[in-house]
């Protein structure tokens, strides 16, 4: 790949570095952690308050949906492993303002995440003295001020530190649930799952739609580890397989909690979870379910799920700010690295401390409305600009090349379109405004600064693993396969297991 030409041709910029220090399991868990938190316990039970146990149908379409985006973006993170993913795969593929966008988007959707994922992490930290009859007296946003604080200052010490913290929490959140899946087992009223809710003959095709989309929400991120494609290890092997792995690893997790929420809520009872801002918890407590079990639950939630996304979420959104500064479409200030520990720390703080200003300003509602239209328009210009890079960069190295491009993506591009018609109005009209302030901000940074180049050799990872190094690689990746496939085959058995018996 020696001879790819920089991007407008201009003279080449030497690399700024990041350290390489994930691998595949750090990969996972970034991407997972980025995605199971406050999507899964809140948007996500909502849903099953809707759907009841056909719930799975919409849960199994937005995995359907999600595993050839992933693919794609796969080739793309293995052929181009740059911090700041979709903004670098646009630039290159569409050009410098649709990357723009993409990052910009990008940014601002993690954002909202980072922040109601800070006050779900509150309320679920308070559940676990509630589950024992303690009310705590502090205030939500000051319990979520204190764990943005924590996060911002463990992700400016390091990336190592980062991924080590990850690793933590997923495997604590994952524990946590297997005990919980099996305390919760006794409450599990099978004949739930054969009976559907008396409104679930409202909710007609667009309502279905309406719904897909947003249990997709709780896909959404399923490409987080594309940002950090400068401080992984053989991108070019891990970066595919992680893409290959996570549709179906956020599956499984939120088909099994959507199992036990459908066993233990009555079909009388799904009215309110469909209305509940915390429909697990609030599940768990109208049925009696108190005590260790209550408590595990939060548990589980609050030190797994919430801190894992909060840890992804405060990680990732700072490499799209630094490569985006660092190619001149953001003030320069942004492209600073830690002298000591090589993070963009000046990123880190500020989109830090602009969550901690919305959570402690109560102003993010509004951001949580764009969302999901940020989410959607990101996928949909990094599909359309996986299109473009196979038409401007023909010659580009692919380690892993997915296969039925043209109408793979026209079909996704499609459906993530039609998910886009069902946002409100609201979101809509924002979101371009947004775009549009976004834009030019970009224009202002592209006169001070100019055009860089985009040089793709510059962080190509040409180092091949050693023959043992490949091998233990390949257990890994062998071993998430055989749990991933046996989630799945569990999944499958849970949902048609009452109706066998029935």
């Amino acid at each position: 790949m020696g001879n790819q030409p920089n991007e407008g041709g201009a003279q080449k910029e030497p690399a700024v570095g990041l350290k390489r220090t994930l691998g595949l399991r750090e990969a996972i868990t970034i991407t997972a952690g980025t995605v199971i938190g406050v999507g899964l316990f809140t948007t996500g039970g909502n849903v099953v308050g809707e759907m009841g146990p056909f719930v799975v149908l919409a849960t199994a379409l937005a995995a359907l949906i999600s595993i050839y985006p992933a693919l794609m973006y796969g080739e793309m993170g293995a052929a181009l492993p740059f911090a700041g993913g979709t903004y670098q795969y646009a630039s290159l593929g569409l050009g410098r303002p649709a990357g723009f966008l993409a990052g910009w988007n990008f940014i601002m959707s993690l954002i909202a995440v980072t922040g109601g994922e800070a006050l779900a992490f509150s309320y679920y930290f308070k559940t676990i003295f509630l589950a024992f009859g303690v009310e705590l007296p502090v205030d939500d946003a000051v319990i979520a001020i204190i764990a943005l604080v924590a996060f911002i200052i463990a992700n400016v010490r390091g990336v190592e530190l980062t991924g080590k913290l990850q690793n933590g929490f997923m495997f604590f959140f994952w524990g946590v649930a297997a005990i919980w899946f099996l305390t919760m087992i006794p409450n599990v009223q099978l004949p739930n799952f054969v009976t559907a809710p008396d409104f679930m003959g409202d909710l007609g095709g667009g309502g279905f739609i309406a719904a897909v989309a947003m249990i997709w929400w709780c896909f959404a991120g399923f490409e987080t580890c594309c940002a950090m494609g400068e401080e992984i290890r053989h991108p070019q092997i891990n970066i595919p397989r992680a893409m290959m792995l996570s549709p179906f690893i956020i599956f499984v997790v939120n088909a099994l909690f959507q199992w036990f929420l459908v066993g233990i809520v009555p079909a009388d009872g799904l009215a309110a979870v469909a209305e509940s801002s915390a429909p697990y918890a609030e599940a768990m407590m109208s049925a009696g379910i108190l005590g260790l079990p209550l408590a595990l639950l939060a548990l589980g939630v609050a030190f797994g799920g919430d801190f894992s996304t909060l840890n992804a979420s405060i990680a990732v959104p700072p490499r799209y700010l630094f490569t985006m500064a660092r190619d001149g479409s953001l003030p320069a200030v942004f492209a600073k690295l830690h002298p000591k520990y090589r993070t963009p720390y000046v990123a880190v703080i500020t989109l830090g401390v602009l969550t901690v200003a919305l959570v402690a300003t109560s102003t993010l509602d509004y951001i949580a409305s764009l969302s999901l239209f940020a989410d959607l328009f990101y996928y949909v210009i990094g599909m359309v600009a996986c299109l473009g890079l196979r038409r401007k960069l023909p010659d580009l190295k692919r380690p892993f090349k997915v296969r039925g491009m043209v109408p793979g993506a026209v079909i996704s591009i499609g459906i993530y379109l039609v998910m886009m018609t069902q946002l409100d109005t609201d979101a809509l009209v924002t979101g371009v405004i947004y775009c549009v302030v976004g834009l030019v901000i970009y224009a202002a940074c592209a006169k001070v600064y100019g055009t860089r180049a985009i040089d793709v050799n510059a962080v190509q990872d040409t180092s091949e693993p050693t023959p043992a190094e490949r091998a233990k690689m390949n257990r890994e990746f062998h071993i998430w396969i055989a749990a991933a496939a046996i989630g799945c085959a569990v999944v499958a058995l849970l949902y048609l297991l009452p109706n066998a018996l029935g």
